[in-house]
């Protein structure tokens, strides 16, 4: 096993370039740097033609929803004047429940075009499902590789839930253990059967979430004659956030905030057996939003072009008890019964509407499916049956890993604020380490200050404070 472990490992880069069909090389210059939007291009594809493919899927055009119910409620919470009016672009109408499609479906157009026989994505999110519907529409062969169980076997039900739904379609499911062997495992597959990388962190997975953040301004602007003022991401591995704002600057909206929002799991590790079935969330929490905000070329391709730090105006932490009733009040006030991740924005945009003004408009842009396993029962079942306590009470006290705190009153819901400035300087700091520098060019800091959305003086001063050389 050791042996073939270092084999496959160090077959990494050739591997990835077999099974993309890029050469990433050809984008990278200075000590760290790399032309982004010259990566973006390699999609081979305008806004129209992805729309185009999408379409023919049966993917996008999904409404756009005013929560007049949710808005009520936040406007009695909000000071006199406060509460902006809340929409939700309802994604779970697309083929496989969720935005994800608008990933799956151009990277598996694209496995296609090139002729390959199959597709192959690590997951155990709704990505999957994605890749396995549209693999299916497709004819190409399709394997879901998974985290799903604990050293003692136990699997969390939301991850179980879409295993379910990736066989639904055809695809072949291997539910691994939590730990290091995924992504050796993974290598292995694309290596033995030459299949497509259909990963979630390449510019065609990225691209095809362009279309999301493009439809819903023009919707709002069919519907409200103007743009949204805030569009509120759950933030995961970064791909959501990044192609939604790309598509909105495409869409000229450019004065829209974009922000993103993930649940707070800090303290557990999300590669740790003990800590894996501690957690209620199986994605959008910031057990994958800041290792990836921080550094996200730890994906499985050299380089991701999701790069939330370029997009992102603020960055908001929600609890896991305030999700969980706002997707049961989504559900018992709107009539909406709909998966947590989209949910964990919901939240978020909550508590946002009511320090903004009436007349303004907050959009959430993104709703899942829901399904045994995603369902508040299942998951505060599991989370009871490994002793986590669940009560009602204020939100602000919940510990992570010990208990669920369901707000007792609705005015509880609360963001909380992460400073994007030490974000900033985490990701530069490892920058650093993982490339093994300790100086970089002028033309690196032109990089960073593009990657992490800074001014020049504050890049120069986190360089300094790092005591990072500049050649």
């Amino acid at each position: 096993m050791n042996s073939n472990y270092k084999k496959i490992m160090s077959k990494r880069s050739e591997i990835m370039k077999k099974s993309v069909g890029i050469d990433y090389s050809v984008f990278e210059y200075g000590k760290i740097s790399f032309d982004y939007e010259k990566m973006m291009k390699e999609t081979g594809y305008t806004l129209k033609e992805m729309q185009a493919i999408q379409g023919e899927a049966g993917v996008g055009n999904t409404p756009l929803l005013e929560l007049r119910n949710l808005t009520k409620l936040a406007r009695k919470l909000a000071p006199s004047g406060k509460g902006a009016r809340i929409f939700i672009k309802d994604e779970a109408s697309n083929p496989s429940g969720s935005f994800k499609a608008r990933r799956g479906v151009n990277a598996v157009y694209h496995a296609k075009k090139l002729g390959y026989k199959g597709v192959i994505a690590a997951t155990s999110g709704n990505y999957g499902a994605a890749v396995a519907s549209q693999a299916a529409m497709l004819g190409l062969k399709c394997i879901i590789v998974q985290e799903c169980y604990d050293s003692k076997g136990r699997g969390q039900p939301e991850i179980v839930e879409k295993a379910r739904k990736c066989e639904a379609y055809g695809a072949e499911v291997l539910q691994l253990t939590v730990g290091p062997e995924l992504f050796y495992i993974f290598l292995k597959l694309l290596d033995e059967t030459n299949y497509f990388n259909a990963s979630l962190y390449t510019p065609f997975g990225i691209a095809g979430v362009e279309t999301l953040g493009y439809e819903l301004a023009m919707q709002f602007r069919e519907k409200e004659g103007k743009d949204p003022d805030v569009v509120v991401c759950t933030n995961a591995g970064g791909g959501n956030l990044t192609g939604t704002a790309r598509g909105l600057i495409k869409a000229n909206a450019t004065k829209t905030q974009i922000v993103g929002a993930s649940v707070n799991l800090k303290g557990l590790h999300m590669a740790s057996d003990t800590d894996f079935n501690k957690k209620s969330f199986t994605t959008g929490h910031t057990g994958f939003g800041i290792p990836f905000a921080t550094w996200p070329d730890r994906s499985d391709v050299p380089r991701s072009a999701a790069r939330p730090l370029r997009y992102m105006d603020r960055y908001v932490l929600v609890n896991q008890g305030e999700v969980f009733y706002m997707t049961e009040a989504l559900a018992q006030i709107e009539g909406l019964e709909r998966g947590p991740a989209g949910n964990t924005a919901l939240a978020a945009a909550f508590s946002l509407a009511q320090e903004m003004s009436e007349d303004e408009a907050i959009v959430v842009q993104e709703t899942e499916y829901t399904g045994a396993g995603k369902h508040i029962g299942a998951q505060l079942s599991f989370a009871i049956e490994n002793g986590c306590k669940v009560f009602y009470g204020d939100p602000k006290d919940e510990v992570v890993g010990e208990n669920i705190i369901l707000p007792s009153h609705p005015s509880l819901i609360k963001t909380r604020d992460i400073d994007l400035n030490k974000l900033r300087k985490s990701y530069i700091k490892n920058c650093m380490e993982m490339n093994n520098i300790g100086e970089i060019t002028k033309a690196d800091i032109q990089f960073l200050i593009d990657d992490c959305r800074a001014g020049n003086d504050r890049i120069l001063n986190i360089l300094r404070e790092l005591k990072i050389k500049i050649i």
